[in-house]
């Protein structure tokens, strides 16, 4: 048998903050939280769940005394799925959320955009019913 993809884990400096952010974002919940770290998901896992089947990461934010220091060599996307795209940018602007530059150049399908600590992410095509496909959709 074979790993299981079960977290992802986010360097970052105050991690209720964003663990605060992404549940906005991605209507997930708080599940486990300790000294310096808090997790984040859709579902509680449970060993037997995750030995029966890949089932969706959670996402832990660990506190460290380092800030970030160049692009991110992995990013999160993200796809509305009950609201256009442009829409989906203004909603996360209103969390906390910055659109930034990383030299995607204009006229792209996708939104880039950095949470509250700087960590990049893009905003996809929206998945809603009758919605348009590209960032103004």
């Amino acid at each position: 048998m074979a790993s299981r993809f079960t977290e992802l884990v986010v360097d970052c400096h105050d991690p209720e903050r964003l663990a605060q952010f992404w549940c906005a974002v991605l209507d997930f919940e708080v599940i486990d939280r300790g000294e310096g770290k808090v997790e984040i998901g859709s579902w509680e896992p449970t060993v037997e769940e995750v030995r029966a089947r890949q089932m969706p990461p959670t996402v832990v934010f660990i506190r460290v005394p380092e800030g970030k220091t160049a692009k991110n060599r992995l990013h999160l996307d993200v796809s509305p799925i009950d609201r256009g795209t442009d829409d989906e940018v203004a909603r996360l602007l209103s969390l906390g959320a910055t659109r930034v530059d990383v030299g995607q150049g204009p006229g792209r399908s996708w939104v880039v955009m950095a949470d509250p600590e700087g960590n990049e992410f893009d905003v996809l095509r929206s998945l809603a019913p009758h919605s348009g496909t590209g960032p103004t959709g």
